[in-house]
């Protein structure tokens, strides 16, 4: 089956790195057991860095990113996928080493694939994306560290973020106290209408003191940014209460002391969406299609062809993508 398809093409020509859709073969894929006709992706800040040339993300060029995928099952070498499964890809190594999302197909391992839980459409899956299981499995350790329903003020940083959005979003719809931290000053009303009981400048967790501790403020966070803000709340928590940590856009260095931890017994928790064990995979999948799922998907979105894509990138590496950029392809 050495049929052409477009893709994304990441090459790297005199020490710059050129972005151009280009024709590509399947003989052309990596080896795996399952080919898939891609309908959409969606674009993520990592994305944006293997387009870019960072050999943290991806070591080998040319190269294809896209670490999320919807689409529809062209071969399978298994019996538990079968031709026509509508199935979804986020993680692992698929967009960074592996030929991603990025183009009309791609070839992955079985122990990869998430069949389409019901209730979510192939666009919806995208719509969250990597972004939307990274905020749902914040959510998720946080309730395992909480005895009780999370009673007080919840905070999200880089709240308009595509894990931002979503985060917010999904507080929203299980009833919890939003606080939403953002720069934007513009957002207010974007981020109060996916749900925000409040909208902060980020300023406000931003503290430049270099106090050990602060006024106890946040029953529970979910952070997106890192750095100094992550620090901040940190200091900020309330006693037993605890922090989902889930990005590096703002810094990936902290500097903290041990006193939030050991006087007031506040958690760090660290999100790694991308290596989550399969089992735990589903059981969020299942979440996010069925009682986890916000009212105001459609809001979260915009959506573009592989060929508007660069632009995209560009831009959310300026910080200037509002919410998720879904990729038709």
């Amino acid at each position: 089956m050495n049929i052409k398809f477009k893709a994304l093409v990441i090459s790297e020509e005199n020490g710059k790195f050129i972005r151009r859709v280009a024709e590509r073969r399947i003989d052309d894929l990596p080896a795996g057991d399952v080919l898939i006709k891609v309908t959409y992706s969606s674009l993520n800040y990592k994305d944006a860095l293997s387009a870019t040339g960072n050999k943290g993300v991806t070591r080998k060029y040319p190269h294809t990113p896209g670490i999320d995928a919807a689409g529809i099952i062209a071969e399978s070498s298994s019996n538990k996928f079968k031709v026509g499964d509508e199935v979804l890809v986020t993680g692992y190594d698929l967009g960074m080493n592996t030929s991603g999302g990025f183009a009309e197909y791609i070839r992955v391992p079985i122990e990869w694939i998430v069949k389409l839980p019901p209730g979510l459409s192939l666009k919806e899956s995208m719509i969250y994306g990597t972004a939307g299981f990274t905020a749902a499995l914040s959510l998720y350790k946080l309730l395992q560290c909480s005895e009780e329903k999370i009673q007080g003020e919840f905070l999200v940083t880089g709240a308009t973020g595509g894990v931002g959005s979503l985060a917010v979003a999904l507080l929203s719809k299980n009833d919890y106290d939003v606080v939403a931290s953002t720069g934007k000053k513009n957002k207010t009303d974007y981020l109060k209408k996916l749900g925000a009981k409040e909208v902060i400048n980020r300023k406000e967790v931003d503290d430049k003191s270099e106090k050990p501790l602060l006024n106890r403020r946040w029953k529970a966070a979910v952070d997106t940014v890192g750095g100094n803000i992550l620090a901040t709340v940190i200091k900020q928590m309330d006693y037993g209460c605890s922090v989902a940590s889930c990005g590096n856009t703002y810094s990936p260095d902290l500097q903290t002391t041990v006193f939030p931890f050991i006087l007031r017994g506040v958690n760090l928790l660290g999100i790694n969406s991308a290596e989550t064990q399969m089992d735990l995979r589903m059981k969020i999948w299942d979440k996010l299609a069925g009682d986890w799922k916000p009212d105001c998907l459609n809001e979260i979105y915009t959506e573009c062809s592989l060929e508007a894509l660069s632009n995209k990138i560009d831009l959310i590496l300026q910080g200037q993508i509002t919410g998720r950029v879904v990729v038709k392809i």
